[in-house]
């Protein structure tokens, strides 16, 4: 998911401050490769305070809200910690990912066991909407990316969010697509949704030779099953 300079070229609308949902928006978002097309700023309500995982912002308190329509009820906002997915050997970090001051979008670091990022635009874990969870494929001479793996996974499979507020959020996979990041499908990953919900996010296809990065964009759905 790297790009160039710490860039992703996926657009992101950060979502306004009464809206559920983000607005639709134009292009791949690059895991583990070259950027052509930085991110400007999204379009919105402004950039969310700056978090830290060491020093994660308190969870907001919050009227308890009634269960959608799958049975279980949306949790509190609260910042995510770590990423567990044992289908694929994951158990990861996880830290905020914001804007660059030139309005384009930052990914994890390019650097030897880098984390899973979190985008601070989106919901937290078991927030109702979608929340946005990026991961390096390969890390350039470091080798693999956490989400080497995640084109494995399969519908059924659990991925867990330790958040600071001492909970977990327990997810199941809905869905597992790999598309071409000229067609990335920006509304369904970044769109409203009616429940809480989880999107993993890396590269694919075959890496390019010579630094051109990868052709696709693996993209994992999944649905809140519970919260503790």
């Amino acid at each position: 998911m790297a790009a160039a300079g710490g860039r992703s070229s996926a657009r992101p609308r950060r979502r306004a401050r009464t809206s559920l949902g983000l607005a639709a928006a134009g292009l791949a978002l690059l895991c583990g490769c070259a950027s052509t097309s930085p991110v400007r700023a999204p379009v919105g309500g402004g950039p969310a305070p700056a978090a830290t995982a060491t020093t994660p912002r308190p969870a907001t308190p919050a009227t308890a809200a009634p269960p959608t329509a799958t049975g279980v009820t949306p949790m509190a906002r609260s910042l995510p910690l770590r990423l567990r997915v044992p289908a694929i050997g994951v158990d990861t970090a996880v830290i905020p990912l914001g804007l660059n001051s030139d309005g384009t979008a930052r990914v994890p670091p390019i650097a030897a066991h880098a984390p899973a990022g979190w985008y601070d635009g989106s919901p937290t874990p078991g927030q109702t909407g979608p929340s946005v969870l990026l991961g390096h494929v390969t890390v350039g001479s470091y080798g693999d990316g956490v989400f080497l793996r995640l084109n494995r996974m399969r519908r059924g499979d659990r991925v867990m969010v330790a958040r600071a507020d001492g909970t977990v959020a327990t997810f199941a996979v809905d869905s597992v697509r790999t598309v071409p990041k000229s067609r990335f499908p920006t509304a369904s990953v970044y769109g409203n949704v009616d429940h809480p919900a989880l999107r993993l996010i890396t590269c694919g296809g075959t890496r390019v030779s010579g630094g051109g990065g990868y052709p696709d964009n693996v993209i994992v759905y999944a649905s809140l099953v519970a919260g503790s």
